[in-house]
């Protein structure tokens, strides 16, 4: 973000030529208010005379009671006196008041809450920016609306939220593209440090180059720092150090020029990093130590120059000196109380005070629209009715899933604890000759039914099943009958049919292997699928839920919590 003046320059009409006043004060409150504020408009770096004209304007103003042209007055004055600002910043929403307008009480507020995001003090700076939302959203003032946008958004970005704050300041730049170089030119600096903390890297090289051909159009030499100073971190970001470097001493002079210590700060911090990645200790270190000047001197810390005392404190371990490693540990404590103060309560007040702000106002809207239709009032509370009693049967039938499927896996732990074999837990899922007493005992005769069965014992018990691709064509092929036989004598005597049979041997292999042999727990239930001769995981799950009633992934679960309580 553009800090400091760079931030309310946006808010300024950009200066032009140099004239002085010519006129005594008298002659000066006789001319129009279009007329004055176009003579203080014009004034640049050599502002002899300006105040003439500042003074003339706010007099004309308060002689003649005109409260909005005063909030202007004293506007001007307050942009023109930085280190006075928020003296003047009361006197705007003092005359704003007065006017009764919402967009001019808006404004008065968003200005005292730039004077306070100058100074750092984000607290304040947020309270502001949310009441100047209060009245700046109830107007069409599209201009107001986007600079509060941007204000919020550049909270948004100083707590992390830089996916909300890049919409923000997209949406911005569309805006200001055609109504404020400045704005224009802020919005895409702030949109490409948001690319860059979102590792978006050449996507904020890009912006930056866009934003970088405006600033040289219009001739903007301070905007042009800034992007070269947002550039120089996007360099290191890509690992780039010593463009890194280049990039932000380029950007330095006019930022320090500008006094704003924050960005300049961070910039000694990158460059601090990068000549740390070049092993060059005796710079990063210097550099870093002009980090902790800042944060000793004015108590400014973000949550990147965090890093900057965990570096100090790592280097002096190395070095066994204890008096200053304590000392930079002692600095880090004091960094993150501040860190932990300021983000409970921005975080808390950007979500409750200023985004709920935005969904409360389209409830309203939309309780606006339905007033007088109660057939759709009584429709809306039906389908929140119907959606609550989904829910609530959802629920019910989560929890005695849950329920069901703890009941089932400890019917099959039960089998394990009996200490049943592999071959006893499959022959406890096989039916007898005896057994099935309903199906129609296949016309075959019996020395083939025998020999059949002799085989499927034989399969049974080497575990030919675990075998992929095995179809009842393959199977009657390797017994020396046909598929016809097999699959009758398999649905009689397994009461079953083929695809079931071969399935429950499979899951009934699985589960007596995932209960005796702990490795199994750890591999994926792909894995499982395979060993047990499936072809995909999909089969292997709902075939393990048709035999056990649960999921495998459940059942696996479930043991290795049973046997971390062993």
């Amino acid at each position: 973000m553009l800090k400091s003046s760079a931030i309310y320059i946006f808010i300024l009409l950009l200066f032009c030529n140099t004239l002085y006043a010519q006129e005594n004060p008298e002659g000066l409150q006789k001319r129009s208010y279009d007329y004055l504020q176009k003579k203080i408009d014009s004034f640049d770096a050599d502002t002899t005379g300006l105040s003439s004209y500042q003074n003339a304007l706010l007099a004309k103003a308060k002689k003649e009671q005109n409260y909005d042209k005063m909030a202007v007055a004293y506007e001007n004055i307050a942009f023109s006196v930085p280190e006075a600002g928020m003296i003047y910043a009361d006197s705007i929403i003092f005359a704003a008041k007065r006017t009764h307008n919402k967009a001019t009480i808006g404004s008065g507020y968003l200005t005292k809450g730039i004077f306070y995001y100058i100074k750092k003090q984000y607290k304040k700076a947020l309270d502001h920016y949310i009441i100047a939302n209060d009245y700046i959203a109830n107007t069409n003032n599209a201009y107001l609306k986007h600079k509060v946008k941007y204000s919020i958004a550049n909270i948004k970005f100083y707590l992390g939220f830089y996916e909300e704050a890049a919409a923000l300041f997209k949406n911005c730049s569309d805006y200001f593209i055609n109504e404020s170089d400045m704005g224009y030119l802020n919005s895409m600096h702030s949109l490409s440090l948001c690319y860059n903390k979102l590792g978006k890297y050449h996507l904020c090289t890009e912006t930056n180059n866009i934003a970088l051909q405006k600033a040289t159009q219009t001739g903007n030499k301070l905007s042009e720092s800034y992007i070269y100073h947002s550039e120089g971190v996007n360099q290191f970001s890509l690992k780039n150090y010593t463009a890194a470097i280049k990039n932000i001493n380029r950007s330095l002079p006019q930022i320090i020029k500008n006094e704003d210590f924050a960005n300049e700060t961070v910039g000694y911090f990158y460059l601090g990093k990068s000549y740390l990645a070049l092993k060059d200790w005796d710079n990063a270190l210097s550099y870093f130590k002009r980090v902790d000047k800042a944060f000793t001197e004015k108590d400014y810390i973000r949550p990147d120059l965090r890093e900057n005392y965990e570096i100090l404190i790592n280097y002096y371990k190395q070095q066994e000196d204890t008096r200053l490693q304590l000392h930079y540990i002692n600095k880090l404590i004091k960094a993150d109380s501040i860190l932990n103060i300021n983000y409970k309560y921005l975080s808390g007040k950007i979500y409750k005070e200023y985004d709920t702000k935005a969904l409360i106002k389209a409830k309203k809207n939309i309780e606006k629209q339905l007033a007088g239709k109660e057939q759709l009032s009584i429709i809306l509370y039906i389908a929140i009715a119907i959606l609550f009693v989904i829910v609530m049967v959802l629920l019910y039938r989560y929890y005695k899933n849950q329920q069901m499927y703890r009941r089932r896996f400890e019917e099959l732990m039960q089998l394990n604890n009996e200490a049943i074999t592999p071959q006893q837990l499959i022959n406890e899922h096989v039916a007898t000759p005896e057994k099935n007493t309903e199906s129609k005992k296949p016309d075959i005769n019996p020395e083939v039914v025998a020999a059949l069965l002799k085989q499927l014992d034989k399969f049974e018990a080497q575990k030919k099943f675990l075998q992929k691709d095995l179809t009842l064509v393959n199977l009657a092929s390797a017994f020396n009958t046909n598929a016809n036989y097999l699959s009758k004598v398999i649905g009689y005597y397994r009461d079953k049919n083929y695809i079931n049979y071969l399935n429950d041997l499979r899951i009934d292999y699985i589960i007596n292997l995932l209960k005796t042999e702990t490795k199994y727990r750890n591999y994926t239930i792909k894995a499982l699928a395979a060993e047990a001769g499936f072809s995909t995981a999909q089969h292997f799950s709902k075939a393990f839920f048709t035999r056990t009633g649960i999921y495998p992934s459940y059942f696996v679960n479930e043991l290795n919590k049973e046997f971390e309580l062993l």
